[in-house]
């Protein structure tokens, strides 16, 4: 395939990823595998695609103030850690069943995403962090948050993708986050686990730079035009783009287990 029309298409994949807050690096492997690129080159190339687009997305969120910074340092600590001690353990676990397992999380993730969010939350209590940031303030219930982190980051480190599935959902319905910080603050998130999973890849060896310049143009244009996207549709809408592509996602990863 001609490598420009491949750039367009992970252009495509960027715009939509972006506006769910998923990144979308599972996508861009199966793009670069249907099209010739080796697993290995596929997923490194992937993860420099996704750190190059999650990152100038950042940016445009970041300017436009709907990413939670602090947010971002809380989690994101956890993330880096579990995620590392799942790639790590990884062998010694069962691909598939964690790769069915992850779909079927994912699924339920998305369907949660379209109910009506409650907004009654319990406010008070010894587990109860109060975390201020961009002029609101939101209740981090520890005894949830920490163990579902810790478990995302642990399963996204041995399957190979993103938490951005989790992480939206995660602060949309336990920390009640609006849907456009959500999605700012997951895609700086998968943007800091994009760069570590590039840096590990990198080490073997599979990699293009020539190849992977032209690409990471396409997604890094595509993000920044999702990003603007994102600040003009509604959160309703960002749900249904969220689910919609969490959905699909969960039915690729069914298939690479059983085809």
């Amino acid at each position: 395939m001609n490598i420009w029309l491949l750039a367009f298409i992970i252009f495509s994949i960027a715009a939509i990823m972006t506006m769910s807050g998923r990144g979308g690096g599972n996508f861009y492997v199966v793009a670069l595998a249907m099209t010739g690129f080796s697993m290995h080159e596929a997923a490194t190339t992937g993860q420099f695609i996704l750190m190059l687009s999650s990152f100038f997305a950042t940016i445009f969120f970041g300017k436009n103030n709907v990413v939670s910074w602090k947010l971002v340092l809380i989690i994101g600590c956890m993330t880096i850690v579990s995620a590392f001690l799942g790639g790590f353990l990884s062998e010694n676990f069962n691909d598939k069943l964690l790769r069915i397992v992850f779909a079927v999380f994912i699924s339920l993730a998305a369907f949660l995403m379209l109910k009506p969010i409650i907004k009654e939350v319990n406010s008070e209590g010894r587990f109860i962090l109060k975390l201020q940031s961009n002029n609101e303030t939101y209740n981090l219930n520890l005894l949830l948050v920490v163990p579902i982190v810790l478990f995302t980051g642990f399963v996204s480190g041995m399957v190979g993708i993103s938490g951005g599935s989790f992480l939206v959902p995660l602060m949309v319905l336990l920390i009640r986050v609006p849907m456009k910080i959500a999605v700012g603050t997951s895609t700086t998130l998968v943007m800091v686990t994009a760069l570590s999973g590039f840096l590990g890849h990198l080490s073997s060896g599979h990699f293009d730079i020539k190849l992977a310049i032209p690409l990471a143009i396409g997604g890094i244009i595509g993000a920044i035009i999702g990003a603007k996207l994102t600040l003009k549709t509604k959160p309703k809408f960002l749900k249904i783009i969220f689910a919609t592509t969490s959905l699909i996602a969960a039915l690729l990863m069914i298939y690479n287990v059983f085809c």
